[in-house]
């Protein structure tokens, strides 16, 4: 359940951040990918699963996130 909680408070402040990277997707994109990407591998770290794997996923997500938000 701690793991769900913080990986939903990770995500969510993921997101807020998204909000004020860059003025077009691409720039959002690249920049929410690198913030999600570091957010992955650190909660991947604490929580005890792969860095690798959660640097991935989390950069996928926010490089989406990034890509559809609006400045």
């Amino acid at each position: 359940m701690t793991r769900k909680i913080a990986l939903g408070l990770a995500l969510g402040g993921m997101l807020a951040m998204l909000a004020g990277c860059g003025e077009d997707p691409g720039t959002r994109a690249v920049t929410g990918g690198l913030l999600g990407a570091g957010a992955g591998a650190g909660i991947a770290a604490v929580t005890g699963g792969k860095p690798a794997t959660g640097a991935l996923i989390g950069g996928g997500v926010g490089a989406v996130g990034g890509a559809v938000t609006s400045p």
